[in-house]
């Protein structure tokens, strides 16, 4: 079997973004990588969405940005603004075919299907699978959504419905996500937060007819496209190995309290890229441990009082757009951390602090 210097087990989102990140910035000239991705084909499998906080190397991947957003309650319904940090969508079949593309011209790059199909012992690997599948009982954002056309003019493209949770809770919590791609194309989403034992939540299919139909009033339309997942509201528990680090959600780059990931791989991707000479002694990138403490709390009040929060997601976004996106983003400086945690329920988060 055949020796390389990096491994990379799972060729997703963070795999790809890391071997893209190294290939771009020329670290891969004398150095060869393994990818290990057992899928057949890359296409279009999922959507990922963030606030424009910082710069990436997908902007010809996005599929729509949008500078204005709502959400709502029942009987409430705000509008906000964010044409400083525009939020996007990237289109998963454009960013794998961009990465895919780039790296098959390096020869120092090959893929295979399963890790036994080369030799470990030498190498650093970096890995993007975790083992969550089994941790049913923990908190997981578990959604799927659907992309219609409709046969008429419908949808206002220019702002999108962040969270929609006029709909039944069922004792979790509940919303609906729509992103309007034109006037005649969204996508739609049902999303809940909740354990992942509860069947009775995982009728997407009708969740979804009943809100397009019903609440929505869309009667003629056709599905284009169906994307379902789960995202785990936890960080599994790494063994540390030498000459290994866990990237993407298996790193911990997915924001416990919101389930965003794709920024937070982006900039573990370019830490890495810039200490990779070093990497066996460089220190791991993660995520401020001051989100990790809030977001810990967070989900305990969320876990504990689920027919509160959509009140409580609504009053977070009552100050300034800038300091809700960058506190959801990772990217608050104190005075905005005050500010969120100052909207927030005192009693009811204090109880989880002891």
């Amino acid at each position: 079997m055949k020796e390389f210097d990096y491994i990379i087990i799972g060729g997703g989102c963070a795999g790809l973004s890391l071997a893209y990140e190294l290939d771009l910035h020329s670290k891969l000239k004398d150095k060869t990588l393994a990818i290990v991705e057992p899928r057949e084909e890359y296409k279009k499998d999922k959507t990922w969405s963030f606030w424009k906080v910082l710069p990436h190397n997908f902007e010809d991947c996005i599929k729509k940005s949008w500078d204005n957003f709502t959400i709502n309650i029942p009987s409430h319904l705000k509008h906000i603004d964010c044409k400083n940090m525009p939020y996007q969508t990237i289109d998963s079949g454009l960013f794998y075919q961009k990465i895919i593309d780039k790296i098959k011209q390096n020869t120092n790059i090959n893929f295979f299907k399963n890790i036994n199909e080369v030799n470990t012992e030498n190498s650093f690997i970096f890995n993007s699978v975790s083992d969550t599948v089994d941790n049913k009982s923990s908190l997981w954002q578990h959604f799927s959504g659907i992309e219609i056309e409709t046969s008429k003019h419908f949808f206002d493209e220019k702002i999108f419905n962040l969270m929609d949770f006029d709909c039944d809770q069922k004792n979790s919590v509940h919303f609906f996500y729509t992103l309007p791609f034109s006037k005649t194309k969204a996508l739609i989403e049902t999303t809940w937060i909740s354990d992942l034992n509860n069947t009775s939540l995982k009728d997407y299919d009708i969740q979804l007819k009943d809100y397009i139909e019903n609440k929505l009033k869309i009667k003629n339309y056709k599905i284009n496209y169906k994307e379902t997942g789960a995202i785990p509201l936890f960080h599994p528990n790494n063994i540390k190995k030498i000459n290994q680090i866990e990237i993407g959600t298996a790193g911990g780059m997915t924001r416990l309290s919101t389930g965003y990931t794709f920024l937070n791989i982006q900039e573990q991707s370019k830490y890495i890229r810039e200490n990779i000479e070093n990497i066996k002694d460089t220190k791991i990138f993660s995520i401020k441990k001051k989100y990790e403490f809030l977001d810990n709390i967070f989900l305990k009040v969320l876990k504990k009082n689920p027919e509160r929060m959509a009140q409580i997601f609504y009053k977070m976004f009552n100050g300034s757009p800038k300091t809700v996106i960058n506190f959801l983003s990772n990217k608050s400086n104190i005075l905005e951390d005050i500010s969120i945690i100052s909207k927030m329920p005192k009693f009811v988060f204090l109880k989880q602090l002891f």
